[in-house]
């Protein structure tokens, strides 16, 4: 017979309130309570904690107080993450973020949904959807990304964008619900790698 906890991780409807679930998201609490009360000038014993709470955490990754998250060990996150305060986190399904991703302030990654039907609802029954996030992603602030969403790699997420649907690699994306507006260019490569080279070259002066 299969665990509550299996039944939630596979996305079909399961009871929240398992004993294990409730043990599980309370020992998160009071890790993500050490965490957010911590002074973060110990690189290592933020990593530590990092480690604690997270499926996985790669190397240079970092993530600002305050931070929530359900269950943590559902989070897996690639090297040279930064997420920015306020991160908001319900993996009650899987959360795979790839490497050098970027998180703006008080964004919400939400694998965890309710029923449509009242009936079903109230008595106690949820579901989940894992979320996917790319390499190379930028999220800006207060972005909401939904239940079953997959952001493929170099995608720019507007500020304030609610995702609920698939956004493909190499786009920017904006607006409630999120639409891609263009994809990223080659002009826009050239663009910026200009205005890098210009940085380095005033800065030399």
């Amino acid at each position: 017979m299969k665990t509550e906890r299996e039944i939630m991780l596979s996305g079909k409807l399961y009871k929240s309130d398992d004993k294990e679930l409730i043990a599980a998201r309370k020992a998160c609490k009071r890790l993500v309570a050490l965490y957010n009360q911590t002074a973060h000038e110990d690189e290592e014993q933020v990593q530590e904690l990092l480690e604690d709470l997270m499926g996985k955490i790669g190397k240079d990754s970092y993530i600002e107080p305050d931070l929530y998250i359900d269950y943590g060990k559902n989070i897996y996150i690639g090297d040279t993450f930064y997420g920015n305060t306020g991160l908001t986190i319900l993996d009650t399904c899987e959360v795979h973020i790839g490497n050098n991703v970027m998180i703006g302030p008080r964004v919400s990654l939400i694998t965890a949904g309710h029923p449509i039907d009242a009936g079903v609802r109230v008595r106690g029954l949820e579901y989940g959807k894992p979320i996917t996030i790319g390499n190379n992603v930028w999220i800006g602030a207060n972005v909401f990304v939904g239940p079953g969403v997959t952001i493929g790699d170099n995608a720019v997420i507007g500020g304030g964008a609610v995702v609920v649907k698939d956004i493909p690699a190499n786009t920017v994306a904006v607006g409630n619900p999120a639409k891609v507006m263009r994809e990223i260019t080659a002009a826009d490569k050239l663009n910026w790698e200009q205005q890098e080279k210009d940085y380095y070259d005033n800065r030399d002066k």
